[in-house]
């Protein structure tokens, strides 16, 4: 029986360390290194959190979502609408962004659903680019100008709070949901029984009706669970940065960020988004900081999505855990080698 026995508890000797050692150090990450790798940390944790997001739907269910970054515009102009057509405070439009994701992905998720491959992935990228379109004409939006959001200590919850409303504490603020996430993530789909049935739609959804899973319910729930993820992002990022444009918290490039960090970290894993998070988000920020460059990086990511695809369809992940076999990593190499007179 495991009732009442603390998760550190639950772990074995050294992971259980390994686990404290961390929690720690994320902890003191920005009392340690200051607000340049604080704002490093803040970035890292959200791309970290939407890969995730993403995975729900896209690893775990085997729907292919390219409009999923739609969401996390949706949530980022939910808050500031309440914020700055309102006057309500963050919170109200942190509340905001979770329930207008909701309505806007079940709405979504009726019709969408009832398709699969191909034309699911199209049909939420055309809805993504739908939004856009109208956010860029909308009033209430700012249209073409844009939001510019209030950033005080008064504005987080309608009355002054005794603390700096700065990178040390978005940091802390993405932290918290960053591991929100991956608890969420881990415990509906790893532990519970609806993660099961997940996973038992994604590899035949015939069979699994045949169990008695109510397959249309299901990936109902993960869809709108998915964007209510990206949208809680979506909404403390518009806060974060204070200005937000159609153009930006709605371009097509999120989803594509999120498709990426999700497939080379390891779809369907609890791990991989958090890997391949970090490896493109580092790859493409410490590129920029140290090289000069915002685009030294794509060529990086090209190279590792076409190794993934042709030899780890696992991910990094897959890799670590040995589940690709390197005598087929050999035969391959071999093969592309003699094809192109490279061997």
């Amino acid at each position: 029986m495991t009732d009442g026995v603390p998760f550190l508890d639950r772990l074995p000797g050294a992971r259980r360390y390994w686990y404290a050692g961390l929690a720690v150090f994320l902890i003191a990450w920005p009392l340690l290194f200051g607000n340049f790798w604080a704002r490093i940390g803040v970035g890292a944790l959200m791309w970290i959190g939407l890969a995730q997001s993403w995975n729900m739907i896209g690893g775990y269910a085997g729907y292919l979502d390219f409009g999923h970054g739609a969401y996390f515009g949706i949530g980022a102009f939910a808050a500031g609408i309440a914020m700055v057509q309102f006057g309500y405070p963050f919170l109200v439009g942190f509340a905001l962004a979770l329930v207008v994701s909701a309505a806007i992905a079940y709405l979504v998720a009726v019709p969408t659903l009832r398709l699969t491959g191909a034309y699911f992935a199209i049909a939420t990228w055309a809805f993504a680019e739908s939004m856009k379109q109208v956010a860029l004409v909308t009033e209430i939006t700012g249209g073409t100008f844009g939001l510019s959001l209030p950033r005080s200590p008064e504005t987080f919850i309608g009355v002054p709070v005794p603390f700096q409303i700065g990178e040390t504490f978005f940091y802390y603020a993405m932290l918290v949901l960053c591991l929100a996430t991956l608890a969420l993530t881990y415990y509906l789909f790893e532990r519970h029984e609806f993660g099961y049935r997940v996973k038992a739609l994604r590899d035949d959804q015939d069979a699994a009706e045949s169990l008695g899973i109510d397959t249309t319910r299901v990936k109902r729930q993960v869809y709108v669970l998915s964007c209510m993820v990206a949208a809680v992002f979506g909404s403390v990022h518009a806060w974060y940065i204070v200005y937000i444009h159609p153009n930006d918290v709605l371009a097509a490039i999120i989803t594509d960020r999120m498709v990426i960090m999700a497939l080379l970290g390891g779809l369907g894993t609890l791990t991989g988004p958090v890997v391949g998070g970090l490896l493109v988000f580092l790859l493409e920020r410490l590129s920029s900081v140290f090289l000069g460059s915002t685009t030294f990086y794509l060529p990086l990511i090209g190279i590792l999505i076409m190794i993934t695809v042709l030899f780890a369809p696992s991910g990094i992940i897959g890799i670590l855990r040995g589940e690709v076999d390197r005598d087929e990593v050999r035969k391959n190499v071999k093969e592309l080698g003699e094809k192109f007179d490279l061997l």
